[in-house]
């Protein structure tokens, strides 16, 4: 991804939170200059990742693949003192063109991810398969949404609506984003411990975090670029 795509879609995603009432932590504005001057304080952030995160999961078509996300808070599970014992995140997706984040699932995390606003979430679930592929197989698939065991069709579109959520357990794939013409999304994950370098498993071959190309100045650091910012 560009530099420039990315500052574009984090001011994107913050005027669509704004337009929620939803607040993010003060160090949402920081530049690299702010998080330079504070590289001594940030520690514990850097090690549990808490911050901007804009990917294309390596595609090139951020249009149509990739969210912004914003972690408030998370731990490590390899290290108790590090953080909090669960995750929160904001995640925004743009439904001019169907933005999606693609087929995976989580090898430890049970999350909930939730329709915090102005949008209409879509979601489609798979079982996986003993060796990690989607099983296309199994017909139906149980998941709790809001508490109530509901029974669905394997890849049926599933729509949230504001306020509502869906639970995900270890193991099910999921593929989620904004319906189209419903305004821009603004979902929250609630989860345990999130570790997007170990946790999770792609159907199809992905990067987590895209590779970038600078073409002009950085807005805000990306969670996986402190240790590059404050040298």
């Amino acid at each position: 991804m560009k530099r420039s795509e990315i500052n574009l879609a984090i001011k994107k995603a913050k005027a669509a939170m704004e337009a929620i009432n939803f607040k993010l932590p003060y160090f949402a504005e920081w530049g690299p200059e702010q998080w330079n001057e504070n590289k001594d304080k940030i520690d514990n952030i850097k090690e549990v990742m808490l911050g901007w995160d804009v990917t294309d999961f390596g595609t090139g078509d951020f249009a149509h693949v990739g969210a912004v996300l914003f972690t408030m808070r998370n731990g490590n599970l390899y290290n108790e003192k590090a953080g909090v014992p669960y995750c929160e995140k904001a995640i925004v997706f743009m439904d001019d063109e169907k933005q999606v984040i693609p087929y995976h699932f989580h090898n430890n995390k049970t999350e909930d991810i939730i329709n915090r606003g102005n949008g209409i979430m879509e979601i489609e679930l798979y079982h996986s398969t003993p060796d990690g592929k989607i099983d296309y197989e199994t017909e139906n698939v149980e998941v709790y949404m809001d508490g109530i065991c509901c029974t669905v069709k394997a890849g049926e579109i599933l729509e949230v609506m504001p306020g509502n959520s869906i639970t995900l357990t270890p193991g099910l794939y999921h593929r989620f984003g904004a319906k189209k013409g419903s305004g821009n999304l603004v979902a929250g994950e609630v989860s345990k411990i999130n570790d997007d370098n170990l946790d999770n498993v792609f159907a199809d071959e992905q990067k987590r975090f895209s590779d970038i190309i600078e073409d002009e100045p950085v807005l805000h650091p990306l969670c996986n670029e402190y240790d590059a910012i404050s040298r």
